[in-house]
């Protein structure tokens, strides 16, 4: 899909003011700009665009919400079933609500108050909230991370993209080898050193911990293990041998 700044705004709703205003300060850019002037979003930048109105939904301000959807760490399957839990706690009330309704145009009258509650709903996107500033917290690698990637062209990601694919390919085709071996090892390094210049300064104090993450966190051991079974047990514990030597 492919839409120009207008068709974007009738598209999702978001005014053209906005749309422009979300450009500026680099929370949302078009994926192309014409000779014209005109704004053009591919499919990436509308599911951005997407996620960002989930987050105003929680009541993020808008420099937190371009901070979680840059952060390295960001998990887009954790964030749509997050999406999913809150629209089906609302949807829930609205039955409610309507049903309430229905029976009250019967005539019956039944004073009930819980279907104006909203405080379930409030307590889950509050819950989500903490979540995502626990997750992807104010750190200097974060805010480094942020800065950094404001600045990415298209090109830019997709190099970061070939380059992170192809260390992942390289751990898993070595899936069943010692951890300690010099090949293992040498992807250690050059994962360390992908991140550090695509990210933020990876320090072996961080990336021990990511280490750790990659298996303690079953998404992330489930995105990486897409290369292959074993393949983020590999990497955490050749990271962990990596950051003791």
């Amino acid at each position: 899909m492919r839409l120009s700044i207008g068709s974007l705004s009738k598209f999702s709703g978001v005014s053209i003011r906005a749309l422009h205003h979300y450009d500026q300060i680099g929370l949302l850019q078009p994926s192309e700009v014409a000779e014209s002037g005109y704004r053009y979003y591919d499919d990436a930048a509308i599911e951005r665009l997407w996620q960002i109105l989930f987050y105003r939904e929680l009541d993020f301000p808008l420099a937190e919400i371009g901070e979680i959807l840059d952060s390295p760490s960001f998990d887009r399957n954790r964030a749509l079933t997050e999406h999913r839990n809150l629209l089906t706690q609302k949807r829930e009330r609205l039955d409610r609500l309507i049903e309430l309704v229905s029976n009250a145009m019967k005539g019956e009258q039944n004073m009930e108050f819980k279907p104006f509650d909203t405080s379930e709903i409030d307590a889950l996107r509050e819950q989500y909230a903490e979540e995502a500033k626990a997750r992807w917290g104010n750190t200097d690698a974060y805010r480094e991370s942020t800065k950094r990637a404001a600045q990415w062209t298209e090109a830019d990601k997709q190099r970061m993209e070939a380059e992170s694919g192809e260390i992942f390919s390289g751990f898993a085709a070595l899936v069943g080898t010692d951890p300690a071996d010099a090949c293992v090892q040498e992807l250690v390094a050059r994962w360390k050193a992908f991140i550090s210049q695509s990210y933020y300064n990876c320090t072996n104090e961080i990336l021990a911990g990511l280490g750790q993450m990659y298996i303690a966190d079953e998404r992330f051991m489930k995105n990486i293990d897409k290369f292959g079974t074993g393949t983020a047990k590999l990497m955490s514990d050749a990271i962990a041998i990596y950051c003791r030597n």
